[in-house]
């Protein structure tokens, strides 16, 4: 078997960050980016959904190979790559759903379905699905395989129930927003630490969605009518000085390490 998969490279130390506050605000963050960014580019800058989508995946694939290149976490590069995995996770479900006129019903089952096919692969090979066991290069592929699969998953059910079943951008924030707040009280009161990650990290992405919306679109369609340009920059923005407050203070250790 292909070492290059199954063996820990030499040097090779953690490639995702600490989880912690910080951690989810700038997941939460890059999904929101992921809905309006898209829209802006699409609708906005009128590339259209092809070659926004085009566009976006070759940006993807470039970091990707970036991430995976890495021996170490480092911010920029992984906060990136999740961007644009947002990006690319909201442009598959919104051409399927616009540009084939899948239902959002079907769509969200699908990606579903595909993402348990994921998650058990990934556990019958690896025998873990724990962010924090990927030493080798064919888990952070499952990882990021699964990433791309939660995003497009999020997209639909956050386009399903805020448009299909009627919640509306406001009401369907708050509800993914409780579902999130609940899965946070099932972990702190004990519940299996892989699955409520699992389950927190899927739901962010609809929320995130929700929120975009909610911001971006009309006051006549439910929204506070910011606008897409202006929330993504705003978001993008903020997710900059996090990151480059995280690769800084990375950059501080790694040298006081050396000094040492």
């Amino acid at each position: 078997m292909n070492t290059w998969f199954t063996a820990r490279p030499a040097g090779w130390l953690g490639k995702v960050p600490e989880i912690a506050l910080s951690f989810w605000i700038i997941k939460i963050m890059s999904t929101t980016v992921g809905e309006t960014g898209a829209d802006f580019l699409a609708v906005r800058v009128g590339l259209g959904l092809v070659a926004t989508s085009l566009l976006m995946a070759a940006l993807l694939a470039a970091a990707l190979w970036l991430q995976l290149r890495a021996r170490r976490y480092t911010p920029w590069i992984y906060w990136l790559t999740v961007v644009l995995v947002s990006v690319v996770g909201t442009q598959i479900t919104d051409l399927l759903t616009d540009g084939l006129g899948v239902s959002l019903y079907l769509s969200t089952s699908v990606f579903f379905v595909a993402l348990m096919a994921i998650f058990f692969v990934w556990h019958r090979v690896e025998h873990t699905l724990s962010i924090h066991d990927i030493v080798t290069r064919r888990r952070e592929l499952f990882y990021w395989a699964a990433i791309l699969c939660t995003f497009a998953l999020g997209t639909a059910a956050g386009d399903l129930a805020t448009e299909a079943l009627g919640l509306g951008f406001a009401r369907g924030a708050a509800v993914f927003g409780v579902l999130i707040a609940m899965t946070c009280a099932a972990w702190r009161l004990g519940g299996n630490a892989v699955l409520t990650f699992w389950v927190g990290y899927i739901m962010t992405r609809p929320f995130g969605a929700s929120l975009g919306d909610l911001l971006t679109q009309a006051r006549a369609d439910g929204g506070l009518g910011m606008g897409t340009a202006w929330t993504s920059a705003l978001f993008l923005a903020v997710i900059v000085l996090l990151v480059a407050a995280a690769q800084i203070g990375m950059d501080s250790g790694a040298r006081s390490e050396v000094s040492e």
